[in-house]
């Protein structure tokens, strides 16, 4: 037996999502990292060899401009370009690749942590190391550092260094959450294991195992969807162990959904119900992919009314968005649903003292772990959430073992570093605004060539009967004036519009109503009706046109989008005992990338170039970006700095518009029509005017990221210029964020 000691300033245990962006987080930021996986592969649960989708706050679609953004959306994007058939094998490749891009991390896979050093009192612990076994190389290894962070999911280093934590429903009356049950128990979500088929192109057999269910004995086949076809997270109702112990029964869990899966496999090749002669299993899960286990507990602890509330939080660092969405203890055998959901109307905020022990005062803690209520959790477990918190506890991490500090104490007294540190790193927040003293570019006068000064879709592309309402989203910057409709009438008839505002910056439905207004329209075909509707809010805002239905009236509709400008459907669904979600109501399928035809009448400045320097980095109340007018002949766009004394620039910051509201997935669920954000700036230079003229500074071509950092040789110059001469696809130019230092920045 080898025993090595591995000393960094970082170690992350457990290589899942919330791991992987937590290494490279603070990878980034200079730590040495040790990134210990007990696993052969990294992605955890979205591994192939678990296979689980990865989702996130866009919440399949449901919710608007809330894809995650910093190293999860570096790897969807990416993914996207890479792997547009959803191949498990190729996204472990685009995890894989993003951490071996980090010469500061080393990676430990196949190595299982088993043993934790940890002092003091029970109030007051720290760990000193993590030791672990590298199977198949006969390594023992200990890894010691100043700061861990368990993103083991089970919350096992925290467990042996002797955290406090939760396992377990809490009462519904420790936080007053309307989803807890009465009393508190030891039940949590199960585990599943998922399968994948393909067309054999002949007929094929199966015989099922000895230990396969007879599942129509069970209530599977009348309460659950089982179809020809589906395969993957299609099963993900295949679930179990929700009332044993899903670590120490894991065994017994993963030998129950196995001859379940074979058991529906015989259902549907042999049980005459379904046209299967020619499908064969390709893939059947092995390893259980846990939901739910230890709740590590940290200085807050997330509740059900945070999430619903959408409290800001002062130290809020990540957000999400999946539906609170808890199961049945007894999983596929259950006879309810097996699910239950309940939406916020927008993203939620998550802060980080749910993301550091309360009593191991060097540990922090990211992914299904974290400080949350088991109903809260039932939201913060998707992945690209884990993801999400993963990075803010990384970067934590960093700034922690930078400055000699506790993560409680970052909080305390450094608070304002960490949410400036993960805006300028592109992390996925809400709501936070550049304040960094250093960038250059928040002194700068802004112009471009030009810019996009009226919000109108006029091409029509087909139309769509009003025979339901129809919401539009437009930003009112600074106001809103008269609305003009594309429409058909098969009648004489009155059409009536709706203007709401969305009450908070990060939600996308009507909230509160502002006016309304009818107007009669004439018999015809491809007609403009305008509706007198105007509206001059305190702050700039989104504004939610609602067109009332009208059996009488078609709309017209776009091929082709435009930023800043939503359109949905409300569709009317019995609501029973269920919660009020107007999220699920207001629904943008038919109208993803196609808005209705429409026209406001007055100039806005939603897209002004000085929204590039305005410190926002994602919609919010607004675009929040530069757009220019459309680039016709091949022409080139540009926006400009300017400064009244000469500025040294060394480290050029781009954040191009790679629409965050587009929802992406890693594997077979989703494939866009396109392969790279149209609305990615593809070729495109830096220059800056020295000694009477223009310099390029630096020149890219085929870009596909959005996020970009440049540096280059230092120049003293009082005007600097982004100019895009191709886009992917979009026919103006769009920049998020421009950032600029005089010296290389972490």
């Amino acid at each position: 037996m080898r025993e090595e000691t591995v000393h960094s300033d970082v170690t992350v245990i457990g290589g899942g999502l919330a791991g992987v962006c937590a290494a490279v987080a603070a990878a980034r930021l200079g730590s040495r990292v040790a990134l210990v996986q007990n696993r052969p592969v990294l992605g955890g649960n979205s591994s192939s060899e678990v296979r689980v989708w990865v989702s996130g706050a866009s919440a399949s679609g449901t919710h608007r401009y809330a894809r995650e953004t910093g190293i999860i959306g570096e790897m969807l994007v990416e993914n996207q370009f890479r792997n547009a058939e959803g191949n498990p094998y190729y996204w472990d490749l685009v995890v894989l690749e993003t951490v071996l891009a980090e010469r500061n991390i080393r990676l430990f896979l196949n190595t299982d942590v088993h043993e934790v050093e940890a002092d003091g009192t029970a109030d007051h612990r720290r760990i000193r190391s993590v030791t672990g076994w590298m199977s198949g190389s006969e390594r023992k290894l200990r890894f010691e550092s100043g700061l861990f962070i368990d993103c083991t999911g089970d919350g096992l280093v925290g467990f042996l260094a002797g955290a406090k934590y939760r396992i377990g429903r809490e009462a519904r009356s420790e936080y007053g959450e309307a989803w807890a049950p009465e009393q508190a128990d030891e039940i949590t979500l199960g585990s599943t294991l998922l399968f994948y088929t393909k067309d054999a192109g002949k007929a094929v057999k199966y015989i099922p195992p000895s230990f396969a269910k007879n599942i129509a004995e069970t209530p599977i086949p009348l309460r659950r969807i089982i179809r020809t076809g589906d395969s993957g997270c299609h099963y993900w109702w295949i679930e179990w162990g929700g009332e044993l112990d899903t670590v120490h029964d894991n065994e017994r869990i993963r030998d129950e959904l196995w001859a379940a899966i074979y058991g529906i496999w015989d259902y549907i090749k042999n049980s005459g119900g379904f046209e299967a002669e020619a499908l064969t299993l390709e893939w059947v899960g092995a390893v259980p992919g846990k939901r739910e286990y230890r709740r590590l507990i940290g200085d807050y602890v997330l509740t059900q009314n945070d999430i619903l509330g959408q409290v800001p939080f002062d130290d809020r660092v990540a957000f999400g968005g999946w539906s609170i969405d808890l199961h049945p203890s007894q999983g596929m055998y259950a006879a309810e649903s097996g699910s239950k959901h309940w939406h916020a109307d927008g993203n939620y905020h998550i802060p980080f003292r749910s993301l550091y022990s309360v009593n191991v005062e060097n540990m922090l803690m990211a992914g299904r772990n974290i400080s949350a209520s088991h109903v809260a959790f039932g939201t913060t477990r998707v992945m690209a959430t884990c993801a999400a918190m993963g990075e803010a506890a990384g970067t934590a991490a960093a700034l922690c073992a930078r400055n000699d500090a506790t993560p409680r104490e970052l909080y305390g007294n450094r608070l304002p570093e960490l949410l400036q540190t993960l805006l300028h790193r592109d992390a996925s927040v809400i709501g936070l605004v550049n304040r960094d003293p250093r960038d250059l570019a928040r002194r700068a006068v802004v112009r471009a060539s030009s810019t996009l000064s009226a919000i109108a879709v006029e091409q029509a592309g087909e139309h769509v009967p009003l025979d339901a309402d129809i919401g539009i989203l437009v930003p009112v910057d600074p106001s809103l004036g008269d609305l003009e409709l594309l429409l058909d009438a098969a009648k004489d008839t009155t059409l009536r519009v709706e203007l709401w505002e969305t009450g908070r910056r990060e939600n996308y439905v009507p909230f509160r109503k502002i006016s309304e207004a009818s107007v009669e329209v004439r018999r015809g075909s491809l007609q403009w009706a305008a509706v007198p509707l105007s509206w001059k809010p305190v702050e700039p805002q989104n504004g939610f046109l609602i067109v009332k239905a009208n059996a009488s009236l078609k709309l017209w509709q776009a091929h082709s989008p435009l930023t800043g400008v939503l359109c949905f459907r409300k569709t009317e669904r019995p609501n029973g005992n269920k919660p009020v979600q107007p999220v699920t109501e207001w629904r943008m399928k038919s109208f993803v990338r196609k808005p209705i035809c429409f026209r406001l009448r007055g100039e806005t400045q939603a897209y002004a170039p000085g929204k590039s320097i305005d410190g926002v980095n994602r919609p919010y109340g607004g675009p929040h970006m530069w757009i220019s007018e459309p680039m016709r002949g091949g022409r080139e766009e540009w926006l400009e700095l300017e400064w009244n004394e000469p500025v040294s620039v060394r480290e050029i910051h781009l954040t191009f518009n790679d629409d965050v509201n587009e929802y992406l997935i890693n594997l077979h669920y989703i494939v866009t029509p396109f392969e790279t954000m149209p609305e990615l700036a593809s070729d495109y230079r830096v220059e800056a005017f020295v000694a009477g003229e223009w310099a390029v500074l630096h020149r890219e071509s085929g870009n596909r990221k959005r996020k970009r950092v440049h540096v280059v040789a230092p120049v003293a110059t009082t005007r600097l210029r982004v100019a895009i001469e191709r886009t992917n696809g979009c026919p103006r130019a769009e920049l998020i964020d421009i950032r600029l230092y005089d010296r290389e920045t972490d």
